[in-house]
């Protein structure tokens, strides 16, 4: 036994041999942790401008140190709180919404028989995957629009007596931006879901219709079980993007009347940041939002393990 766990370690030994044989990948390797390090890592030397005064003429080895004094400024400003509210409510409601929605494509899609509808269905879902935000904010501002098609349906079938200015009621947006994520986002998530479903095994299907188990029966017994390691997985992957709730739907969408609940904490950072130039507390509500990104994936993996259902790490 022993003589066997030698001859495995010797095996595993790394030999210029083996190294020659594989320089171009060590060599492309290279190439990646080299960009790693300049483009995702170098950058966050910027962080130090979160304990600074910072002002660009004098860098960040000369401007002043203040310590914690932006983040206390941030946990003492009403309008930071306000906006964690909007981008973690906002985040979740995208998160569950995006998520569910695209699990059900995928099982509605697997369980069509014509494959030319399948794939014609499919193929329209992807597009609008593919469209910027300008332009899907656009489509929303003219159905919503109180001379907007959505208000002439309401109007016609008699739910409403007179038009409903959306972007003015902070009641709707929430909703508006979830319902604009899972349009935009539905047919391109589901390919991941769909790729899971065409991985189990069709034995298993036969077996169910032979012991007279319908469609939804197969669906609940089998399709869901069989993809719930995907479904944990992606979930855990995702939580971490809950504060990503976005930046471009929320700037684009929002106005002065609803700004209570359409402002998050980017357009904060840009705020702050850019247009007043307090760019050390634009890096701490960055810094802020990433710390709390972090710890949400280890709470959420954690979760996962005591569950034990799968993990990432």
């Amino acid at each position: 036994m022993a003589q066997d766990v030698a001859n495995i370690k010797k095996d595993k030994r790394i030999t210029w041999k083996e190294v020659k044989r594989q320089k171009f990948l060590l060599v492309v390797s290279f190439f990646v942790v080299v960009y790693g390090i300049i483009f995702y890592y170098w950058p966050l030397t910027g962080w130090i401008m979160a304990f600074q005064q910072y002002k660009p003429k004098d860098g960040l080895l000369h401007s002043k140190l203040v310590g914690l004094a932006k983040f206390k400024f941030l946990f003492e400003d009403a309008v930071f709180l306000r906006v964690i509210r909007n981008t973690f409510a906002m985040g979740v409601i995208n998160l569950v919404t995006t998520t569910f929605t695209a699990i059900l494509f995928a099982i509605l899609l697997n369980e069509m028989r014509s494959a030319l509808a399948k794939k014609t269905v499919q193929t329209i879902s992807y597009l609008p995957h593919f469209l910027s935000w300008i332009i899907v904010t656009g489509i929303l501002h003219d159905a919503l629009s109180p001379t907007g098609i959505i208000n002439d349906l309401l109007m016609r079938s008699g739910a409403i007596d007179q038009a409903i200015n959306f972007f003015a009621h902070p009641k709707y947006f929430w909703a508006i931006v979830a319902f604009a994520n899972n349009w935009k986002e539905t047919g391109w998530n589901a390919i991941i879901y769909l790729s899971a479903i065409t991985a189990i095994d069709p034995t298993l299907y036969e077996a169910a219709s032979i012991d007279g188990a319908g469609r939804w029966a197969k669906i609940k017994h089998i399709t869901l079980p069989g993809i719930r390691p995907t479904i944990m997985i992606l979930l855990l992957m995702n939580v971490g993007n809950v504060l990503n709730a976005g930046f471009e739907v929320q700037y684009l969408l929002g106005n002065g009347l609803i700004k209570s609940v359409s402002e998050t904490i980017d357009i904060y950072v840009l705020t702050w940041g850019i247009s007043q130039n307090d760019f050390s507390l634009g890096t701490a509500a960055g810094m802020f939002k990433s710390a709390v990104s972090i710890a949400l994936i280890v709470l959420a993996n954690w979760a996962a393990k005591k569950t034990g259902d799968d993990s990432l790490f």
